[in-house]
């Protein structure tokens, strides 16, 4: 029988990344509950679907039929959710990235999972991704010594985003009107919630292969909406550029990683679209390109296998490892900001 699963939020990311993939493994998962916070979207949603619905978090975490939580909500709702599902006896939580805002609630989250033997994965599709796995294979089988890696986004507008650097954002109470990024304050607390809200799709592969935090080189806002940060982990160089414009480029999300022998480009799908695995070609030193195959199953798939797999006993849940990735992400935030800062006082 498939795990009942009800989903704490209905905006576009369970509309057009969870739901989808949910009715593509129905042998192994069924949505019987979707709740909003008072955007009346989870009526709609739950209707295509037989479900029940419901405002706020309460009556869903009340449903005997739910198994499974997917905290689909805002970042700063993750922790305190997750540890209102475990007191409410859940069976196991999916959480959208990212886990916790702080190291201390990260490790509030943990250890309630782990004291009550709930089943938790955090839904980081990248890593998931079956190109990523084989990039890294790639990396292994060559025992290639990595010395940059640079992950290059250009994305169109999202409105999370865009209000938060238009009207002062959702998560900027108490501010009116657009915030002035000349601001060293305003612009490290933008560049925060940037970090943690869309580079944290590939903190945690990066911190597969550069896991230990040296320093951060170089960081600012590009406004209106973007970053670029640089820093060295494990002795490697990494860069992390975005930029989000309303009339901009056509997306791209690319993660290079270059060794003394070769380069390896992954390209991963637009967000919010089923498009299969990422594509990962590599250039060898004589400037020869090979292109890997794709997988049809995207890292959305791949991440509610591990889940149902976690939950029949077959794949173990990683606690130390979700914490490491959380804390790995939250530092590298902090430390960014902190940079900006630092340069507005030299």
């Amino acid at each position: 029988m498939p795990w009942n699963v009800g989903v704490l939020g209905a905006g576009p990311g369970v509309a057009a990344l969870h739901l989808p993939v949910l009715g593509r493994l129905a042998e192994l998962f069924r949505v019987v509950h979707v709740a909003d916070a008072g955007s009346g979207r989870a009526q709609a949603l739950a209707g295509q679907l037989g479900a029940s619905w419901s405002e706020g978090e309460a009556e869903l975490l009340a449903d005997v039929e739910v198994d499974v939580v997917a905290v689909c909500s805002p970042p700063g709702e993750h922790g305190r959710q997750i540890l209102a599902a475990v007191a409410a006896g859940k069976r196991a939580i999916f959480c959208e990235k990212p886990l916790a805002t702080s190291r201390e609630e990260a490790e509030e989250v943990i250890a309630a999972c782990r004291a009550a033997g709930v089943s938790l994965l955090v839904g980081t599709n990248h890593l998931f991704d079956a190109a990523w796995g084989r990039a890294k294979h790639h990396l292994v089988a060559l025992q290639g010594r990595v010395q940059t890696i640079s992950v290059t986004l250009a994305l169109p507008p999202n409105d999370r985003y865009h209000r938060l650097v238009a009207e002062g954002g959702p998560f900027q109470p108490g501010r009116r009107g657009r915030p002035e990024l000349n601001d060293p304050a305003v612009a490290a607390d933008v560049l925060r919630q940037l970090m943690t809200g869309l580079a944290i799709h590939d903190l945690p592969a990066i911190r597969d292969i550069a896991p230990d935090l040296e320093e951060v080189v170089y960081a600012r806002v590009a406004p209106p909406i973007g970053y670029l940060v640089g820093y060295r982990a494990s002795g490697i160089l990494v860069q992390l550029a975005l930029t989000m414009l309303p009339q901009g480029p056509d997306a791209l999300w690319r993660m290079s990683v270059a060794t003394p022998h070769d380069r390896i480009e992954v390209n991963f799908p637009p967000a919010f679209v089923h498009a299969g695995s990422a594509a990962i070609r590599v250039r060898s030193v004589d400037g020869q390109w090979t292109e890997y195959r794709r997988d049809p199953d995207d890292g959305y798939v791949a991440e509610w296998r591990l889940l149902a797999s976690i939950l029949e006993g077959v794949a173990p849940v990683e606690y130390d490892e979700l914490l490491a990735d959380a804390q790995y992400a939250i530092d590298l935030a902090d430390a960014a900001a902190a940079k900006v800062l630092e340069g507005a006082s030299q």
